[in-house]
Parts: structure tokens; C-alpha cells; sequence
């Protein structure tokens, strides 16, 4: 049964094997795991190196990386050692957030695409937010992904608008 743990160095074969997906689906796999590899990618191949990035994502609930981000929850999908996505919980919404990128950012591998992974992990990082003080996540999607949309909405997202290219939804996390 596919879970939600925290980021887990016995993974990186799994997730090394994501970021090639990525990549060969022509799209940025930093971007689409909602991370910024910085000096990690270059040396997760070494187990030293991918066991640096993912104590890096784990102290970021409490040490962000940059001064101008927020505290954020890295969560990963996994089923037995296979990983199938990410999920990035933001403590708080800065300007920017607010606007484009919300409190819950995810991301599926593609070879784990349409098999409803995505609404599963959603709806399972909703009491996550909820224990993290966030009553309403704000979760916010491209137009044209007609996809996470519903994924959202299966969620119980309720849309507020759209800003640019962004629509913006809310989610209530608990009772």
C-alpha cells in the first residue's frame, strides 16, 4: 500500500530512476519535485551525496534553505523501496505563495501517472496541514492541468479565482 513518508536515503535508486523519467518527459525535475537541487544533484549518484540532500530536505521543516523561504514539510510516496512521488507542505504563505504557489506542492513520476497517486497523496497530507496549524491549504494549479485540477477538487477544493495563469483553490484540512 503506497504511504507518505518523510525523504529516506534508501530511496535513491527509486528516485534517481523519477528524476530520469523527468527528464526524459523533456521537463525540469526540480521543478516538477518542487526542489531546488543547488549542489546535491550533482553528487546524488554518491550515496554520501543523496544522503546530504535528504537531511537537507528534512531540516527544512525547521531551517529553510533560503531566508525568503517559509519552513516546509517534504513528504515522499512511496510503495515498499519504490518511489512514486513528492509533496511539499509549506508552514506559512508569504506574498508570493499566496498569490502562485500555495501551501501543498506534488509531483508523480510518470510511469506512476493516472493510478489516482496523486489524489491519495493529497488527501493523506491534509491532517499533516492540519497538525502543522493550517485550517485551510491554499493549493494552486496551472490552468491548463486539467489534471491536478481534479485532483484538488476530488480533494474538496473549493476554486477561489484565477490569477494569471494560476487557478487558486482551497482546502479545508480537518473537521
Amino acid at each position: 500500500m503506497p504511504r507518505l513518508t518523510p525523504p529516506d536515503a534508501r530511496f535513491q535508486a527509486s528516485y534517481l530512476d523519477a528524476v530520469r523519467e523527468f527528464t526524459e518527459a523533456d521537463r525540469d525535475p526540480a521543478a516538477l519535485l518542487g526542489e531546488e537541487p543547488g549542489p546535491y544533484a550533482k553528487s546524488w549518484r554518491e550515496p554520501e551525496g543523496f544522503a546530504a540532500y535528504v537531511d537537507m530536505l528534512r531540516a527544512e521543516a525547521e531551517r529553510p534553505r533560503r531566508p525568503d523561504w517559509v519552513p516546509m514539510t517534504t513528504l515522499w510516496y512511496v510503495q515498499g523501496d519504490t518511489f512514486l512521488g513528492m509533496l511539499s507542505i509549506r508552514h506559512r504563505l508569504n506574498p508570493y505563495l499566496l498569490e502562485l504557489g500555495g501551501h501543498i506542492g506534488y509531483a508523480v513520476r510518470p510511469s506512476a501517472r493516472r493510478r489516482g497517486h496523486a489524489t491519495a497523496m493529497l488527501r493523506a497530507a491534509l491532517p499533516v496541514c492540519r497538525q502543522l496549524g493550517i485550517t485551510r491549504a491554499l493549493i494552486t494549479c496551472d490552468v491548463t492541468n486539467t489534471a491536478s485540477r481534479k485532483v484538488i477538487e476530488a480533494n474538496g477544493g473549493e476554486f477561489e479565482d484565477r490569477r494569471g495563469v494560476k487557478l487558486r483553490f482551497w482546502i479545508r484540512t480537518g473537521n
